[in-house]
């Protein structure tokens, strides 16, 4: 199938995973949030761009996503906090990025057929025959090395202590930490139990990233390890899936992915449910949970997957969501403070 619209950004051809996001704000977060490494993210909400691009609301160092593809670009940036337009933005980081197309019949393709890869390609009269062969030869390497930190940071001085590994963290979960009265030390995402034990910290984070769990299996193994260790454990997204499979769960591709900031889940044990910001393509299959190692927390209330387990040794807890909330609504902000709790700290 064959789209054909106007390029902005840094026009360049770019082969990658096509997926698409249902929010209607919140382009800022998701350009700079690493889980989208390797992949082209199509916009469902038709105009994008009229808010332009703060870079106070960034959630890493640059962009990471490999193309951005909506229906209308706006040339108006309407905000008081803006810094940038949004096609300067993509420029200056050399995001391609295309707009004019059908973004609802891109759309209701990829929920037909499932996230597929795809290729963006500029000129008048492109060779399809060429572009289907890269296509077809189109392999992502494993993206967590890609986007992971390259030497350990601290962030604030509070009194609790927690030691961060960072698959493609976001900033939010961070600032999250620090507002609560935490000192965060961020570790590269292949970082040894004794690495985290070296800060002394009172709990390890286990963060959001993008790509195949299964990919992880370095990682993988050092869960095993921080699991049998029983510290305090909050884990998010990529983190949940990693420390799941550490514990012999397996993980499986949704169809077509959950992304966007308006997705429901239910939490078992209150029977209550919260509107939460999602970005995955995995989830954990419920079918290989041992009842005897974890529970299941939350639920989706659109397909009824895995959002999140809560491990029978009383230290460790993940969901599949983000409760950073950026973008998003911040109904699930509480899980912050339910790590703080564990780790023997109070709400600030």
């Amino acid at each position: 199938m064959t789209f054909e619209g106007t390029g902005f950004g840094e026009e360049h051809d770019v082969v990658c995973e096509v997926v698409f996001n249902s929010a209607m704000c919140g382009y800022t977060e998701l350009l700079t949030d690493p889980s989208y490494a390797g992949q082209g993210v199509v916009m469902t909400y038709p105009l994008i761009g009229n808010y332009g691009v703060c870079y106070d609301d960034t959630e890493s160092v640059r962009p990471w996503l490999s193309a951005f593809i909506v229906h209308r670009l706006s040339d108006v940036a309407s905000n008081f906090r803006s810094d940038v337009y949004l096609d300067t933005f993509l420029k200056d980081n050399h995001i391609p990025g295309m707009e004019g197309i059908d973004t609802r019949a891109l759309t209701r393709t990829l929920r037909e057929s499932g996230t597929m890869r795809g290729m963006i390609c500029y000129g008048d009269s492109p060779d399809r025959e060429a572009m289907k062969r890269k296509i077809l030869a189109y392999r992502q390497e494993p993206p967590v090395p890609q986007v992971s930190c390259r030497e350990p940071a601290v962030y604030g001085d509070g009194p609790v202590r927690v030691s961060l590994v960072d698959y493609g963290c976001k900033n939010s979960i961070i600032r999250s930490l620090v507002s609560r009265g935490c000192a965060v030390k961020r570790f590269p995402h292949d970082a040894a139990l004794e690495d985290l034990l070296s800060f002394s910290p009172d709990g390890v984070m286990l963060t959001n990233g993008p790509g195949d769990p299964k990919d992880c299996k370095k990682e993988i193994a050092e869960l095993r390890r921080v699991y049998a260790h029983g510290i305090p454990t909050f884990a998010i997204c990529l983190g949940h899936q990693l420390m799941a499979l550490a514990q012999g769960c397996n993980t499986y591709k949704l169809k077509y992915g959950h992304r966007g900031i308006n997705h429901p889940v239910k939490e078992l044990q209150k029977n209550r449910v919260y509107i939460t910001s999602q970005n995955h393509g995995y989830v954990v299959d419920e079918k290989t949970i041992n009842p005897s190692v974890a529970d299941i927390s939350f639920i989706s209330m659109n397909d009824g997957s895995i959002e999140g387990l809560s491990y029978k040794n009383g230290k460790i807890f993940s969901v599949q969501f983000h409760p950073e909330a950026s973008p998003g609504p911040h109904d699930t902000g509480f899980l912050f403070d339910r790590f703080l709790s564990l780790m023997g700290g109070d709400r600030l």
